[in-house]
């Protein structure tokens, strides 16, 4: 019936998330409502790491890639877990270190690194800075001598493969702004640039392919390519690299159509693959960093807003409107992003209506999402919006001057405000 294991109806009628009664969640919070399950979250935690430790005899290493959703509150579950985190700015890397992240299990990556976000992973010691152009590998070579440090760095590498989802979050082709192209020598070139460099100390190689793949087969084959180009490198300059992140993009369910792969089940094929290449080659294989960010936490989370208007076009549609949108969850305005959503009141009836659920900005296009299938519902009703814990608090804004909602957490059967409510003097605190 659910699009997560986390979600229920209870003796009222009411949508339950880890137990609690989403009704009383938002009568003690409000709405709109980041809501959050952190024992879901744990066990995901737990799933990864487990295969790691099965697959690859324990050499390697879970990374939360942080983009996803990144607060205090994440990153200590993640360090209470034994995870790495993958970070993109100065920001990500920052609130990390705010609650005592260990800095060397911090990834850095991003295609256009300021000076300032470099010397910021050099001073602290971030453990690795994944390099994605001989622009970058120049200054930081530059930065890392002025500093008297080594850079230890992997390379972003495009393995050239279609993973088959969306235009806007394929990062594996060759048409990417992010990395080194194998297809074209640059990503050999690029390894012998370093190999030239001052301060900088090559470990490894890195990619991604993708974001939401439902299927095995794309990282199979991304596996295949990059041990190639990890034996291209060694033969071309006798560096051996001796790590290798092979990202995340492991899809989700965010509707009954979606059929993701259990996360035991991508483990074991693509370490199969991986070992054997390796084997042929006789090289050690090397340290596995894969970088789940959706799948930890996207199926433990909820959005809940209330309706605060029907509107009955005949023979059009039928919009509910609802006091959040493209501010709190901009995911459909970018990807057209499908969702499962219910009414969490009526939670036990069946779901009659097809509609369009609206949000409150102006402009035409603040959608959550077109022909979804609801239960009956009216003004004062609470929509629950499913599988929302990754991309939707950490791509919102103040659009309109709209105040960001806050994020809960709930753990055995209790709930707590990991992420305040937005309030009128937040919104003008950097006016001047």
């Amino acid at each position: 019936m659910f699009v997560s294991e986390n979600l229920s109806v209870n003796e009222k009628g009411n949508l339950t998330i880890g137990g609690v009664d989403t009704i009383d969640l938002v009568n003690q919070y409000g709405t709109p409502l980041y809501v959050l399950d952190k024992d879901l979250i744990r066990k995901n935690c737990k799933k990864f790491v487990k295969s790691i430790n099965k697959h690859y005899d324990g050499n390697g290493l879970v990374c939360y890639a942080s983009k996803a959703l990144s607060c205090k509150e994440i990153y200590r579950i993640m360090k209470d877990e034994g995870l790495g985190v993958d970070t993109v700015s100065i920001g990500e890397m920052y609130t990390a270190l705010s609650v005592g992240f260990p800095a060397e299990k911090i990834y850095f990556h991003g295609n256009n690194k300021a000076d300032e976000e470099l010397k910021f992973a050099l001073e602290n010691k971030i453990g690795r800075i994944v390099v994605d152009n001989l622009q970058e590998l120049k200054r930081l070579s530059e930065l890392a001598v002025k500093l008297g440090v080594v850079a230890s760095i992997m390379l972003r590498v495009k393995p050239g493969i279609d993973a088959h989802t969306h235009d806007f979050i394929r990062t594996g082709q060759i048409d990417s702004k992010f990395g080194f192209a194998i297809e074209t020598n640059e990503a050999l070139e690029a390894a012998k640039c370093v190999v030239d460099s001052k301060n900088i100390n090559l470990v490894g190689a890195h990619c991604h392919i993708g974001s939401q793949i439902l299927d095995v087969d794309p990282f199979m084959l991304a596996a295949e390519v990059m041990i190639d180009y990890i034996n291209d490198v060694k033969n071309s300059t006798s560096v051996t690299m001796s790590e290798l992140n092979l990202g995340g993009g492991f899809g989700i369910k965010y509707t009954s159509n979606d059929d993701p792969v259990d996360y035991e089940n991508y483990m074991e094929p693509v370490s199969e693959v991986l070992n054997k290449k390796c084997s042929d080659y006789g090289i050690k294989t090397p340290f596995i960093v894969i970088e789940p960010g959706r799948s930890l936490i996207g199926p433990a989370g909820i959005t809940l807003y209330k309706v605060g208007a029907r509107k009955e076009i005949p023979n059009i549609r039928t919009y509910i409107s609802v006091d959040g949108g493209m501010t709190d969850n901009p995911r459909y305005a970018l990807y057209k992003s499908k969702y499962d959503a219910l009414v969490a009141n009526k939670a036990n009836l069946e779901k009659t209506d097809v509609v369009t659920i609206a949000g409150k900005c102006c402009e035409s296009g603040d959608l959550i999402g077109e022909n979804i299938k609801l239960q009956h519902a009216e003004a004062g009703d609470i929509i629950a919006i499913c599988a929302t814990g990754a991309y939707n608090y950490s791509m919102s804004s103040n659009y309109n001057r709209i105040l960001k909602p806050p994020i809960v957490m709930v753990s055995g059967g209790k709930s707590r405000v990991v992420v305040k409510r937005e309030t009128l003097k937040d919104l003008v605190r950097n006016d001047i």
